[in-house]
């Protein structure tokens, strides 16, 4: 069964609970000194997101929801009483709201409305309370190219995986990281979805199982069909997260921001670390030939990593495993149209547990334990690292 990692827990006051609540809050909180990189930023607010706005009037008789449809009188009452909230929308249907001292830097208000996605988050300031209401859709799955995943190591390659899967040209040998190096590459990273699945506060991520002996219960969450495509997908990446580890190596899966930002803390620390990904200005870049760019190559790391790696799933989960015996590049890449990209490569010098049938193995024609092996990131994938 996948675990959850432990949480440190803060003592604060319930305004500063509410001034923290946004995933971007708990960055800056738990990671005062590092940026955070673009390729995260934009899971905030997907394709798909409608984000809407909802004044709330705190008053002496109470607290008046204005929807913003210009109806005299209409409005949400809010009751607060010893065990919650409870919000009245007139309808005979009600929202409970929970305050708790919450989990780790920034805690939360979390207001329930039944499904992942259909979700409301309430900040509360110095200035009122806003209420962000997001759109009830999610992302429409539209199919993956198949194959284990490549990144994780003790896979091996599928037939036609080495020929079908874009992300086989991302593995070269570090040798060959050079000035001029052609190579063929896309940095998509494909999640089987035509918008991009979004980050859920923590709050509403660990209300939704993420266990193999519950995967009934998650396809009703998610309103998709047993024995579906994307059924089959979503179990693959549940199987990969509760798979056993490679070489003694530490894995978890993030299921929210603030559990990668955690994991990544507690493996790395909080003051000299960063996080970076592969930058590409061009979006949805097709496959093209890159020459690495002279000069400019940079190590930016050259012992322990944490990568994580972004799954399939109808939210954002990420796939994070600590790395040791790795390289971490910076590598400017010029492709023939043109386009530059800032790709991040990362170096196992040590390949020797992993599945000896491995795509990188079939694509480079070597065998575990002999040379370092790196690829590149694909544009959502992230690695962490000391300094």
């Amino acid at each position: 069964m996948l675990t959850r990692l432990p949480l440190i827990c803060f003592l604060v006051s319930v305004t500063a609970i509410a001034a923290d609540l946004t995933p971007e809050r708990y960055w800056n909180t738990a990671l005062p000194n590092t940026p955070m990189p673009n390729s995260l930023r934009h899971l905030f607010t997907p394709d798909f997101t409608d984000e809407k706005s909802t004044d709330v009037q705190v008053g002496k008789g109470g607290v008046n929801v204005n929807a913003g449809k210009g109806k005299p009188g209409g409005g949400t009452a809010v009751n607060v009483g010893k065990g919650g909230v409870y919000v009245d929308t007139g309808k005979g249907k009600g929202t409970h709201v929970s305050v708790s001292g919450g989990k780790g830097p920034g805690g939360g208000v979390g207001v329930h409305t039944g499904q992942p996605g259909k979700r409301t988050d309430v900040g509360v300031g110095k200035g009122g309370v806003i209420v962000h209401t997001r759109h009830k859709g999610r992302p429409v799955y539209v199919g993956v190219t198949p194959g284990p995943n490549p990144f994780v190591y003790n896979y091996a390659a599928s037939e036609t995986q080495l020929h079908d899967d874009p992300k086989a040209a991302l593995f070269f040998l570090e040798k060959d990281m050079v000035p001029g190096k052609a190579m063929n590459l896309r940095f998509n990273a494909e999640d089987g979805y035509d918008g991009k699945t979004a980050f859920l506060p923590r709050g509403e991520a660990e209300t939704v199982p993420f266990q193999s002996e519950k995967f009934s219960e998650i396809l009703n969450t998610f309103s998709v069909k047993p024995g579906s495509e994307e059924a089959e997908m979503m179990k693959k990446t549940i199987e990969e997260c509760e798979a056993k580890r490679v070489g003694g190596e530490e894995k978890y899966c993030a299921t929210s921001l603030e559990s990668m930002v955690d994991f990544s803390v507690s493996k790395l620390g909080k003051y000299h670390v960063r996080a970076v990904s592969t930058e590409v200005v061009e979006k949805n870049a097709p496959m093209q030939k890159y020459k690495i760019a002279a000069p400019g190559i940079k190590k930016l790391s050259d012992d322990k990593s944490v990568v994580c790696h972004k799954q399939k799933y109808p939210f954002a989960v990420f796939y994070c495993h600590k790395a040791m015996m790795t390289s971490v590049y910076a590598v400017p890449l010029e492709g023939e149209n043109g386009l530059r990209a800032k790709a991040v490569a990362v170096c196992h010098k040590n390949t020797s547990a992993w599945n000896p049938n491995h795509l990188a193995f079939k694509v480079l024609k070597v065998k575990p334990g002999t040379v370092p092996v790196c690829h590149f990131l694909p544009e959502t994938h992230v690695v962490w690292f000391s300094y």
